[in-house]
């Protein structure tokens, strides 16, 4: 018999507090109703009150609610573990990587719901839900590392980091490999990438004033410092 705690929560909270209850069960049962009834019955919550939050809006299909939910809980849980502060004492590589590295160790041993997951992403119908979903965590990944940009770059870094991880995603699902050696070299291969990228990226989009100028140059030797 469960106690009802769903009196005080919003749709909302009540979605992120089944989360991670449905994505264990979601192994079992699949991205169904069945998963929420057993994260219901798991976190001493109406099963009712679990469909209801998770019976999808604007076309949304009830396991797209649970995935989507499943993701917000982790961007949570990164927020609340990797602050800026505790972030800041790192090297950009090193942030990113922290990043990824948490959200990989909060699905691991969820491989099989992470599966049935990639593979409702993958259905024609969901790829622009599922595309917002990989941008939404990608930016909240670049905000933590302490990224402020806001002209293009902010773009292509959400782009790139967002497609790295979707990518990493795939290789832990079939990862059988010990403390999931295969999915760590991938990604640090990836992240490597995506610093080579920046730096390439960097010395084309210079200051003006600190690109090579061959007018300055001819200034110079006319007119020499003094």
């Amino acid at each position: 018999m469960h106690t009802d705690t769903t009196a005080d929560l919003s749709l909302e909270e009540l979605r992120l507090a089944l989360a991670p209850h449905i994505a264990e069960a979601a192994a079992f049962d699949g991205w169904t109703d069945a998963a929420v009834n057993m994260a219901a019955e798991i976190a001493g919550i109406d099963p009712a009150a679990a469909r209801f939050a998770f019976q999808g809006e604007g076309g949304q299909s009830a396991a797209m609610a649970m995935i989507t939910a499943w993701t917000a809980s982790i961007d949570r849980a990164m927020a609340e573990a990797l602050p800026p502060e505790k972030l800041g004492v790192m090297k950009v590589r090193e942030r990113i990587t922290a990043l990824v590295e948490f959200r990989l160790d909060q699905i691991a041993g969820h491989e099989e719901a992470l599966r049935g997951a990639l593979i409702e992403l993958a259905k024609p119908w969901n790829i622009p839900a599922a595309t917002r979903l990989g941008w939404r965590s990608a930016d909240a990944m670049w905000r933590l590392a302490g990224d402020t940009a806001t002209d293009y770059n902010h773009y292509t870094k959400r782009a790139i980091l967002g497609s790295v991880y979707a990518a990493t995603l795939a290789v832990l699902a079939e990862d059988k490999s010990e403390d999931r050696a295969e999915t760590r070299a991938f990604l640090a291969r990836r992240i490597e990438g995506i610093m080579c990228f920046e730096k390439a990226k960097a010395r084309f989009v210079k200051p003006k004033e600190e690109t090579f100028s061959v007018t300055r140059l001819l200034g110079r030797l006319r007119y020499p410092a003094r």
